[in-house]
C-alpha cells in the first residue's frame, strides 16, 4: 500500500494506552495503526523516541475575529496554536464585534477564519439577555453550545447572564441538545469587593485576588448546578481555579448531573506569588491562587475529577496590561496558545507522573467528545483525522518571548524551563508546523457539532 503520510516508531497514544507503532494515513485520516507498517509512503517521519499524541482540542480559546484583530485574529493565533501542539480549536462568542450572538454573527466569524486559520475552528455562541430563539439560530449554523458569563465579561458588548437569563437558557439548551458553558464567579461578591478596594485606594495585585475570592467561584459553580440539575441541560465550568471547585463538579457527576469541568495551565503553573511577581502578565478571572490551592487542583486532575484542560488563550494589546499600579484596570487574561500541550507533559507527565494516555483524553480527547467534535476529532484511530502531536520527550527548552507566534507575545511563561517539546504538528495528515514554526499554507476549516 502507498500512503500519503507514515509515522514510524514512535510511541502512539491510542485507545486509552500506548504503545510503539507506526501510523498510516491516506486522504486524510487514519488508516493503520501497526508495528513496522508495510508499504511506502509521499513523506515519511521518523519518529522514534517521540511521543505521538492525537492533535490537541483546545476547547477554549479567543481569537476576537471578526472586530478586534489587533488583540489577535484567526492568522496569527492559530499560528501560535499550530507550533504548540493543537489541531482543533473551539473560538469563544465574545471579544468579536459582534458576538457570536445570532446566526449572522455565526457567519461573519466563518468568513474571518476562512482561508487564514491554521488549525481547523469550532465556535461557540453565546448566551446573554435578550431573544432566547437566537440560541436556536446558533444551533442550527452549528456551535458547540452556549457561553453564559456569571460575573462581567470585561467587554460591554457581551452582557452578564441574570440567573433567568441563566435558568432560561439552560432549558432551551437541553431542548436544543447542546450544553452551556459557565464562567462561575459570583458578581454579587467580586464587585462590591472590586468597587470597596479601588474606593479605598487599594489597587495593587494582592488587592486584586482578594476581590475574587474562592468562595466567590465556589457559590457560582453550586448555583450553575442546581441550575443544570433543574433543567436537564448538559453543564460545561471553565477555567476552573480550585480543587474544591472540581470537587463540586465531581460531587454533582456522582448524583447523575451531567456536568464537567475544565482548567487552564495557567492555574496548574502559577500562583498567587507568580501574580504579584509579574503583575498584569498574569492578571486573570478566576485568579491565580495560592500554592497550596495548586496542588490541590493537581491532586483533583491526577484523581481524574478534572475532565480536560484547556489554554482560555485571552490575549490583549499591550497597552491594556501596562496600567501602571492599578491592577484592576488592566485586561485579565492570559495568552497560552503555544504552550498547553508542553506545560501538561511537563508539570503533569514529568513532574507528577501523569499517564499519556490521561494527558491525551485531558487535552484531546474529552474536548473532542463533549463538544460533539468525535470521532473525527480526538484521537488517533482507523477513520479519524490524522491529527497528531509529535513531542520529543528528551528535548528541555526554555520558554522565549521570541519564539511565540502570537500578536503581543505577553506570555507569563516566558522564561519558564520544560522537559518535552513539540516538534511536529499534523493536520490531516498534513504538517502544518514543524519545530515552533508554521509550515504551508492555511489548511485550518471551520467545524460544526456532529
Amino acid at each position: 500500500m502507498t500512503y500519503d503520510l507514515l509515522v514510524r516508531g514512535g510511541r502512539v497514544v491510542v485507545a486509552g494506552d500506548q504503545r510503539v507503532a507506526d501510523v498510516g494515513v491516506l486522504d486524510g485520516a487514519v488508516v493503520a495503526i501497526e508495528r513496522d507498517l508495510a508499504g511506502a509512503a509521499r513523506e515519511e517521519v521518523d519518529a522514534t523516541g517521540c511521543v505521538v499524541l492525537p492533535g490537541a482540542v483546545d476547547a477554549h480559546v479567543h481569537l476576537n475575529d471578526p472586530g478586534r484583530s489587533d488583540w489577535e485574529g484567526f492568522a496569527t493565533g492559530t499560528a501560535a496554536l499550530s507550533a504548540g501542539g493543537t489541531t482543533t480549536a473551539i473560538d469563544m462568542p465574545l471579544n468579536a464585534i459582534p458576538p457570536t450572538l445570532d446566526g449572522a454573527s455565526f457567519a461573519l466569524k466563518v468568513a474571518a477564519a476562512e482561508g487564514v486559520a491554521r488549525v481547523d475552528v469550532a465556535l461557540w455562541g453565546g448566551l446573554v439577555p435578550g431573544d432566547l430563539d437566537r440560541l436556536d439560530e446558533l444551533a442550527d449554523a452549528g456551535v458547540v453550545g452556549f457561553k453564559a458569563f456569571m460575573s462581567g465579561s470585561g467587554v460591554a458588548e457581551f452582557e452578564a447572564a441574570d440567573d433567568l437569563t441563566l435558568l432560561e437558557g439552560m432549558a432551551r439548551a437541553a431542548r436544543l441538545g447542546l450544553p452551556v458553558a459557565v464562567h462561575a464567579e459570583s458578581d454579587a461578591l467580586t464587585s462590591r469587593l472590586a468597587a470597596r478596594a479601588v474606593a479605598a485606594g487599594r489597587t495593587s495585585m494582592r488587592d486584586y485576588l482578594a476581590s475574587r475570592p474562592v468562595v466567590a467561584e465556589l457559590e457560582a459553580i453550586g448555583r450553575a448546578i442546581a441550575f443544570a440539575a433543574e433543567t436537564g441541560c448538559a453543564l460545561h465550568v471553565v477555567h476552573v481555579s480550585s480543587g474544591r471547585g472540581v470537587a463540586l463538579v465531581a460531587e454533582a457527576r456522582a448524583r447523575g448531573i451531567d456536568v464537567t469541568c475544565e482548567t487552564c495551565p495557567h492555574y496548574l503553573v502559577l500562583d498567587e506569588d507568580d501574580a504579584q511577581r509579574l503583575g498584569a502578565a498574569a492578571k486573570c478571572a478566576p485568579p491565580l491562587r495560592p500554592a497550596v490551592e495548586v496542588e490541590a487542583l493537581w491532586d483533583r486532575v491526577l484523581a481524574r475529577d478534572v475532565d480536560l484542560i484547556a489554554t482560555d488563550h485571552s490575549p490583549s494589546p499591550a497597552a491594556l496590561k501596562d496600567t501602571r499600579d492599578d491592577a484592576f484596570a488592566a485586561w485579565g487574561g492570559i495568552p497560552g496558545a503555544q504552550t498547553l500541550t508542553a506545560l501538561v507533559y511537563d508539570k503533569g507527565v514529568v513532574a507528577r507522573g501523569l499517564a499519556l494516555e490521561r494527558l491525551g483524553m485531558l487535552v484531546a480527547g474529552m474536548p473532542a467528545l463533549r463538544f460533539g467534535l468525535a470521532p473525527a476529532k480526538g484521537a488517533i484511530a482507523v477513520g479519524a483525522d490524522a491529527d497528531l502531536t509529535i513531542l520529543d520527550p528528551a528535548q528541555s527548552w526554555t520558554v522565549e518571548r521570541d519564539a511565540l507566534l502570537d500578536r503581543h507575545k505577553l506570555s507569563p511563561f516566558v522564561g519558564m524551563a520544560l522537559r518535552g517539546r513539540v516538534v511536529r504538528t499534523v493536520l490531516r495528515g498534513e504538517t502544518i508546523a514543524r519545530d515552533g514554526q508554521v509550515v504551508g499554507a492555511p489548511l485550518g476549516r471551520v467545524l460544526r457539532r456532529r
